[in-house]
Formats: structure tokens, sequence, C-alpha cells
């Protein structure tokens, strides 16, 4: 989401990102009874998730042929939105993503024993210490990892592709997840928590991974920091 920005508000974008990645996150955490039970929210989640993927593999399949990476660093550049309109694509991006993460990290945390620690909402304070400190240090380890995947992503363009293409995959759990959900049982509930879906999900996950390094051609970069 970055990567069109030009260099020297990359970074600004990402300690952006990050800064309010940590509140989003934390508040997530203080609301996450409220998360599971309401399946509208995973649903404006997925929807987000799905339309963010569609429109960037729409547009780079639409524009692949006229666009250059400068003529886009530039427009954005030249427009003064582009920096800020893409902090707040990250920020949504982020919280459509930790609902996911975050229902996925509860579910494993509340099967550790209990530690007698006082509740925090629906979890005991251990549980929910767990959920946080896994959250919080992901948060750290991806935005310092940012900047090697924004040069890896100009080094392999098709790379940007598989990406979007698991945003979307993304989408597809959360869908599964509300289709699922108690209160509509479109799908079996067992379903969504089966070995079966999460083996079809993380293999799919894999191979959208490894395809997109394979098939990405790789281009020569500049190598200067940003």
């Amino acid at each position: 989401m970055v990567k069109h920005l030009p260099k020297k508000q990359r970074k600004r974008a990402l300690f952006y990102g990050l800064a309010g990645a940590f509140v989003l996150r934390f508040g997530s955490l203080f609301i996450i009874s409220f998360l599971v039970d309401v399946w509208q929210v995973q649903a404006i989640g997925a929807a987000y998730l799905l339309l963010i993927s569609g429109k960037h593999l729409y547009d780079t399949y639409k524009n692949k042929d006229t666009d250059t990476e400068e003529a886009v660093e530039d427009e954005a550049e030249a427009s003064g939105s582009g920096f800020w309109m893409t902090v707040l694509k990250v920020e949504f991006a982020d919280l459509a993503f930790a609902v996911d993460s975050i229902l996925a990290a509860v579910a494993l945390a509340v099967a550790l024993p209990p530690t007698g620690l006082p509740n925090i909402g629906s979890l005991d304070g251990g549980q929910f210490a767990v959920v946080l400190a896994g959250g919080m240090i992901g948060l750290i380890i991806m935005r310092f990892a940012a900047n090697v995947f924004v040069n890896l992503l100009k080094e392999r363009p098709g790379l940007e592709v598989a990406a979007f293409i698991i945003v979307g995959w993304v989408g597809v759990k959360l869908v599964v997840s509300v289709l699922g959900h108690e209160a509509l049982h479109i799908i079996p509930e067992g379903f969504v928590h089966s070995g079966l879906w999460k083996l079809i999900f993380y293999s799919v996950l894999v191979i959208i991974a490894v395809a997109g390094w394979f098939l990405s051609d790789k281009h020569e970069v500049d190598k200067q920091t940003d």
C-alpha cells in the first residue's frame, strides 16, 4: 500500500501506520466480546478486504501497460493527498486484519489454563496478556521488516499481486466465518473451526505465496536507503 509513495514518505507512512495499528489492536482487544458476538463486524471486514484486493488487481491489469512507477510516484507527490490517503488505507486494512487475527488469537488463548488474574472483558487476565503481547510483538516485527518488504516488492513486482490475492483470501476466510456464525448457520459452524478448513486455508495461502515468488520476474532496483 505504501510502495507507490515517494521514498521520503514511505517511512513516515509506515510509522503512522504502526502507531495507528497499536491503538486499533489495543482497542479491539477491549471490545473483543462484542466482535465475537456480532457477525456484522466480521462481514464488514471481509467486504473491505475483498474490495481492496479486487480493486488493486483490477487496477494492476488495467494499467500495467500504461503506468510506470515513476509516473505513479510523481502523481502521488503532486497530489498532496496521496500520503494521508495511503495512511488511512493502511489503518483500515489493519483494522480488518485485526478482527480476524485477534479472534484467532483469543480462540487459542482461551485454551490456556486460568491464571487467577482479574478478568479483562471476557478473558482471564493472563489470557488477555498473552493475546496483547503476541499482537504487539507481531506489529513491531512487521514494522521493522516493512522496508525490507517494500524493497522486495520493487525487486519482484509480481509479489505485490500475490500479496493482494492473499488479502482477498483472508477476506474469504472471514466470509466463511460469517456464514458459519451461530446467528446465520448458512454453513455448519463446526466446519469453520475444523482441521479440514484450516488445512485448506493455509495450503492455499502457501501456494499463493510460493507461486508469487517463482512466477515473478526479478527487476534491478535502486538499493539506496529510503
